[in-house]
């Protein structure tokens, strides 16, 4: 059994620990605010563009000089997944769900006998991935010295993928993310960036033929050029913002629940101690009792 003094020791430690949790929580809490805006205006953006270029790649329907972004290579044989996960760690099961999710869909692909690489945006998904797949990581991108990941980062990492695709490495392109829902909801995503996907948007019925004719200036052809390009730094921007306030979340839930259990487990200490404490003052009383009748 611990002594009195262990049992001090241990509920000072645990309270500065609690003290840490609440800082990280308070803290995770102001970066939260900031970082869900920057995610919800990026949404409209993105979706938007998104359907600028299913309207414009209309124009391709059935054809065969269909840019590759937007048709891909005619093959599904190789497979790039772009795995987004925070650059730090103490924020639950944020990191592992999205590294998770790109693991079930690598082994999939691999057992239909198809070959996978691996692209990581931030440490985390370097080092869960890494262990599993160390041949398979072709690149990875590291923004821990970066304060807020803008489009800056976004395009670099765009460029590397656009860079990839140029070279023949891959034929289909997939970005996992996590999708900010609330504090206690960050869902993983998977986005295919490239070949562009449309079908969605036209199955829904919101790419509709417009009620008066647009002429476009240049052509609708060198429109969709330009913009498939860009769209991909725009869906990687969107995928780093979400990310952001998805980790701020999940880390401010991570430490509210730390710091609760750090308050049950101080609770737990205190009775434990109280306790012992009695019994050693009881026994001091027996002794002094005993003592003076021997007397």
């Amino acid at each position: 059994m611990p002594s009195l003094k262990d049992l001090k020791n241990r509920i000072d430690s645990v309270r500065s620990t609690q003290k840490i949790t609440k800082a990280m929580q308070m803290v995770a809490a102001a970066k939260l605010r900031r970082a869900q805006e920057a995610a919800e205006a990026a949404r409209p953006y993105a979706e938007r563009m998104g359907k600028v270029l299913a309207a414009l790649g209309a124009v391709y329907d059935g054809q065969e000089n269909a840019p590759a972004l937007l048709g891909g290579t005619g093959k599904d044989q190789v497979h790039l997944l772009v795995v987004a996960t925070g650059e730090r760690g103490l924020a639950g099961g944020f990191n592992s769900s999205i590294a998770r999710l790109a693991r079930d869909h690598a082994q999939k692909l691999i057992s239909q006998g198809k070959t996978v690489k691996i692209l990581t945006v931030g440490r985390k998904g370097h080092d869960i991935l890494r262990r599993q797949y160390p041949e398979l990581i072709v690149d990875t991108f590291n923004f821990r010295e970066v304060k807020q990941v803008g489009f800056t980062q976004a395009q670099q990492v765009a460029d590397k993928v656009l860079e990839l695709f140029a070279a023949g490495e891959f034929d289909v392109a997939t970005l996992y993310f996590a999708k900010f829902g609330s504090v206690i909801s960050q869902v993983p995503t998977a986005h295919q960036l490239i070949p562009a996907k449309l079908e969605k948007l036209e199955a829904e019925g919101e790419v509709d033929a417009p009620a008066v004719p647009y002429e476009y200036e240049p052509s609708e052809e060198a429109i969709v050029e330009d913009l498939l390009p860009r769209n991909i730094s725009v869906q990687v921007l969107r995928a780093l913002l979400e990310n952001s306030a998805s980790f701020y979340g999940a880390q401010m839930s991570a430490m509210d629940n730390a710091t609760r259990n750090a308050g049950e487990m101080i609770n737990k200490l205190q009775l434990s101690y109280n306790r012992q404490r009695q019994a050693q003052i009881t026994k001091e009383l027996i002794e002094i009792i005993s003592g003076a009748e021997a007397l």
